[in-house]
């Protein structure tokens, strides 16, 4: 399948960064949102990492203009007919995301691949609200996407073998990153994992062990980490950690899924890491630690 037009369903943090590195990669990329005024905060937030990057050289003003240009704001899935790839990446609610991809299966013609970027929801469940549930298939980016070369290509129950074997051509050959094939399972294989070691360095601060500044040292130094798995906590967003927590809990029933009560009670007191400027550290507007 010749992939040049893609629809990204959510102009939240993952699906501005999916959005940005499809039309670096050369695709037309139709960004929808519920209202104008998210798309219009989605597509200003966009302009502000291109601008993040030219300050970096990574980028010149030129192809600030050409990505820009390739990103095109739309209000409703009839905007989607010559889209061969329509992505959704809203929050993690079930019935949300099943409303969504019912839409798209309406609108869509029965050959364009519906993927979600969810990270702990059953696929077989998405697809279920789907005419056509062969063409469900989830594709779990990990953020930043521009810079983290891997997606988790994710089979649902019904997911047939022309999806899978287009998805992953997109993947391999489109997008240049490494695609691996994963069985569906709660948390597939890098949410399960990280929410894991990010809730084990949570109850080692609880029991007083150590210091949130030590514990991200401990990690960053000794073993290579880029970032120590409480900034990771922030970058990925409090919130997001604990409902992922939360949805393996509830599905797997084992103890250590449960999330940590400081979690808890930063999530209940809005401090959600990056996004609202303050977690585990504090933030500058551009996300940078302060």
């Amino acid at each position: 399948m010749n992939f040049r037009k893609i629809g990204v369903i959510g102009a939240g943090t993952m699906g501005q960064s999916i959005a940005e590195m499809l039309a670096y990669k050369g695709m037309d990329v139709f960004l929808m949102e519920l209202t104008p005024a998210k798309l219009e905060q989605g597509l200003r937030s966009i302009e502000i990492s291109l601008d993040k990057q030219i300050e970096k050289w990574a980028l010149t003003q030129a192809e600030k203009k050409l990505i820009l240009n390739r990103i095109h704001g739309v209000s409703d899935m009839s905007d989607f007919s010559q889209c061969e790839l329509i992505i959704e990446t809203i929050t993690e609610d079930l019935e949300r995301k099943k409303a969504i991809i019912a839409a798209a299966d309406r609108a869509c013609p029965p050959d364009v691949i519906l993927a979600s970027n969810t990270s702990t929801l059953s696929l077989t469940e998405l697809a279920s609200a789907a005419a056509h549930p062969e063409r469900v298939i989830g594709m779990h980016f990990v953020y930043p996407v521009f810079k983290v070369d891997l997606v988790e290509i994710v089979r649902g129950l019904r997911t047939s073998d022309a999806t899978f074997k287009s998805t992953k051509g997109f993947v391999e050959q489109v997008i240049d990153k490494k695609g691996v094939m994963v069985f569906e399972s709660p948390g597939f294989i890098t949410t399960r994992l990280i929410c894991l070691f990010i809730n084990e360095a949570l109850h080692i601060l609880e029991e007083g062990v150590a210091s949130v500044d030590d514990i991200d040292s401990a990690m960053r130094i000794g073993y290579s980490f880029q970032h120590g798995p409480f900034e990771m906590a922030d970058r990925f967003g409090l919130d997001s950690v604990h409902a992922a927590l939360e949805s393996m809990f509830r599905e797997y029933g084992e103890l250590k899924y449960r999330p940590s009560f400081i979690l808890k009670k930063m999530v209940r007191g809005g401090q959600l890491g990056v996004k609202s400027g303050a977690g585990f550290f504090t933030y500058d507007e551009d996300g940078d630690r302060v």
